[in-house]
C-alpha cells in the first residue's frame, strides 16, 4: 500500500520568530483610533477646566513657582495674600526680590508655565498643561499597550481604560506635579519596551549576516531623555529608571541567549550594559542637570538665602563652602554653581525626610491602602448648598454639595489589583516578560513610598502606577480571550467577560462624573457615592 509522504516540517528563520504581533497590525486604525481616544480626554479635561475659580490644594505652589520662572528664570518668594490678588486678575507687587525655597524639581512647573504663557495667569490657564499632557498620556497608553500585547483592540481599551479613570481625570484639571510624572515615566518605560525589540530586531539581522552589534541604542537613548524629565519632575522616577535599566540589560542577556551566542551573560555585560548604562541613565542624568538651567543662572541669589538654613546644619551640617568663596569666571563658575545647586539637593532631602516627620495631614493616607482607594484627597467642597442657590433642587430641609474628590475609578482601580496578582503570578511561573513589565512598573512606583510613610503621602501619588495596573487588566483581557485558533466558545466568554468589565467602566466613570468635576448634587445624590466613611 503506497503511503503519503509527511509534509516537511518548516523551521522559520530567527528574524520570523522574533517578528513581534503588533507588526502585522493595521497601523492607521492604530493611530486614528488612539488620537481619536486622546481628543475625547482632551475634551473631557478640558471641560470647565477654569471651575473652580481657585488655587485647588497645592496649586497655590506650583501655579505660582510657574509664573515666577516664565518671568524671572527662578522662583522668588511672593508677598503674603497674593492667591486673592492673583485670582481678582493682577499679577503686581506680589514678588518678594529674593528666591523660594522650592522642594520639588522644575520640569513640572516649566511645563504649567507653558499653558500660563498662553491661556493667561488664571486657573484655566495654570491648569491647561495638565489637560494636555492627560491626553497625550492617553494616546501613549494606546501605543504602549499595543507594543507590549501586539494588539491594537487591547491598545486601544488600556487607552479608554486610563481616560475613564477618575484619578488621572482629576489630576489631568489640577496644576500638580504628578500627571507630568506619571507621563514621562510611562514615556521611559515605553521606550525601553521598545528597545528590547529593537535589540531582538539587530540581533535577528544578525543571525543572517553575522557583525558587531553597534553602541548606538536610539530607544534607550529617548528612555533616558523621559526619565531625566520625569526625574526632573518628581525625585521618585529614580526608582522607575533603576529598575527598568536593570531590566533592560537582562533582556538584552535573555535575547542573545535566545540567539544561541555563547557567553550571553558576558556577552551583554560587554556590549548591552555600559552601553545603556550610558543611553539611559547617562543621559537621564544630562537632562535632568539641565532642568535646574534657571536655578544654576541665578545660583549667587540661592547661595545668599540658603546657604545656612536650618535643613543645612541640621545633624551637624556647615554652611555650604561656595556662598563664602570669591565668584569664579567661565568654567569655574560653572562648576561653582553645581556644587551649589548639589548643596542644595542635600537640603532639600533634608527637609523631606526629617523635618515633615511631625506633620499631619487630614487626607494623608498609607501606600498599603493606595491600590484599594483606601483614603482619596478632597480637593474643593461647598457643602452648605441651599435649596434654590444655584440651582439647587434638594428638598426643604436638606442641602446641595460641590465637591472635586481625587479619587479613582473602583472598576479600574479593584479590576487592576486582582489582575496585577495574576501577573505576579504569570511573570514568575510562565516567565512572561510583559506581566514582568506590569508588576516591575507598579513595584517601582509604589513600594518605594512604604519607606516614607512616617510623613504625609496621598493617594494621588499613586497615579504613576495607573498606567501598569490598565496594563495588566488588558493582559488578563488578552489571555481571556485567547487568540484566533482557540475554540470558539472559550473565546466567545472572554469576549463577553472583557466586554462587561469594559462597560462597568464605563458605568461607573458615568456615576462618579460629578464628584470628579465640581457638579451640583443634592445630598441623597451624593452619599450614593460615597460608598466608605474613610472617603469623607
Amino acid at each position: 500500500m503506497t503511503q503519503t509522504a509527511a509534509a516537511p516540517v518548516v523551521t522559520p528563520t530567527a528574524a520570523e520568530r522574533n517578528r513581534p504581533r503588533w507588526k502585522s497590525e493595521d497601523p492607521l486604525l492604530g493611530w486614528v483610533g488612539a488620537i481619536c481616544l486622546a481628543s475625547l480626554a482632551f475634551f473631557l479635561r478640558r471641560w470647565h477646566l477654569g471651575t473652580p475659580h481657585q488655587f485647588s490644594f497645592d496649586e497655590t505652589y506650583y501655579a505660582k513657582d510657574a509664573w515666577s520662572l516664565l518671568n524671572f528664570g527662578y522662583v522668588r518668594a511672593y508677598v503674603e495674600d497674593a492667591d486673592k490678588t492673583i485670582l481678582n486678575g493682577s499679577t503686581m507687587g506680589l514678588w518678594q526680590d529674593g528666591p523660594s525655597m522650592i522642594v520639588h524639581p522644575e520640569v513640572g512647573k516649566w511645563l504649567i508655565a507653558g499653558g500660563i504663557k498662553v491661556f493667561g495667569m488664571d486657573p484655566a490657564g495654570w491648569r491647561m498643561a495638565s489637560a494636555v499632557i492627560g491626553a497625550l498620556m492617553v494616546l501613549l497608553m494606546c501605543r504602549f499597550v499595543r507594543r507590549v500585547t501586539g494588539s491594537t483592540v487591547l491598545g486601544l481599551v488600556a487607552g479608554l481604560l486610563l481616560s475613564l479613570d477618575g484619578l488621572q481625570l482629576v489630576l489631568s484639571r489640577l496644576a500638580l506635579l504628578d500627571i507630568f510624572l506619571a507621563f514621562f515615566i510611562l514615556c521611559g518605560v515605553h521606550c525601553v519596551v521598545a528597545d528590547r525589540q529593537w535589540l531582538r530586531d539587530r540581533l535577528a539581522a544578525g543571525v543572517r549576516r553575522p557583525r558587531l552589534l553597534g553602541l548606538w541604542r536610539p530607544w534607550l537613548l529617548l528612555g533616558g531623555l523621559s526619565f531625566g524629565l520625569a526625574c526632573g519632575t518628581k525625585w521618585s522616577a529614580v526608582y522607575a529608571l533603576a529598575a527598568f535599566g536593570v531590566l533592560a540589560w537582562l533582556w538584552s542577556a535573555g535575547a542573545r541567549r535566545a540567539f544561541g551566542q555563547r557567553r550571553p551573560l558576558l556577552r551583554s555585560i560587554v556590549l548591552d550594559g555600559v552601553p545603556a548604562f550610558l543611553a539611559l541613565v547617562g543621559v537621564a542624568l544630562v537632562t535632568y542637570v539641565a532642568s535646574w538651567t534657571g536655578w544654576l543662572v541665578h545660583a549667587d541669589a540661592y547661595e545668599q538665602a540658603f546657604s545656612n538654613t536650618q535643613y543645612t546644619t541640621y545633624d551637624g551640617g556647615k554652611p555650604w563652602p561656595t556662598a563664602s568663596e570669591p565668584d569664579a569666571e567661565g568654567l569655574g563658575e560653572v562648576t561653582q554653581s553645581l556644587r551649589s545647586l548639589w548643596y542644595y539637593h542635600h537640603d532639600v532631602y533634608t527637609f523631606h525626610s526629617h523635618f515633615l516627620n511631625d506633620s499631619t495631614h487630614v487626607y494623608a493616607s498609607k501606600p498599603s491602602t493606595w491600590l484599594v482607594m483606601g483614603r482619596p484627597v478632597g480637593v474643593d467642597a461647598q457643602t452648605d448648598i441651599q435649596p434654590g442657590a444655584q440651582g439647587c433642587g434638594a428638598p426643604t430641609g436638606s442641602t446641595c454639595i460641590r465637591q472635586i474628590l481625587l479619587i479613582g475609578n473602583p472598576v479600574v482601580w479593584w479590576g487592576g489589583c486582582l489582575a496585577m496578582v495574576a501577573s505576579l503570578l504569570l511573570w514568575i511561573g510562565a516567565r512572561d516578560w510583559r506581566h514582568g513589565v506590569a508588576v516591575v512598573g507598579l513595584a517601582t512606583t509604589w513600594l518605594p513610598w512604604f519607606l516614607y510613610d512616617d510623613r504625609p503621602i496621598f493617594f494621588f501619588y499613586a497615579i504613576a502606577s495607573l498606567p501598569f495596573l490598565v496594563l495588566s487588566t488588558v493582559l488578563a483581557m488578552g489571555h481571556l480571550i485567547g487568540t484566533s485558533d482557540v475554540p470558539g466558545p472559550r473565546r466567545t466568554f472572554g469576549v463577553v467577560v472583557a466586554g462587561s468589565y469594559t462597560v462597568l467602566v464605563v458605568i461607573a466613570f458615568a456615576w462618579f462624573w460629578p464628584i470628579w468635576t465640581d457638579v451640583l448634587l443634592t445630598k441623597s445624590e451624593w452619599d450614593a457615592r460615597i460608598w466608605f466613611r474613610r472617603w469623607i
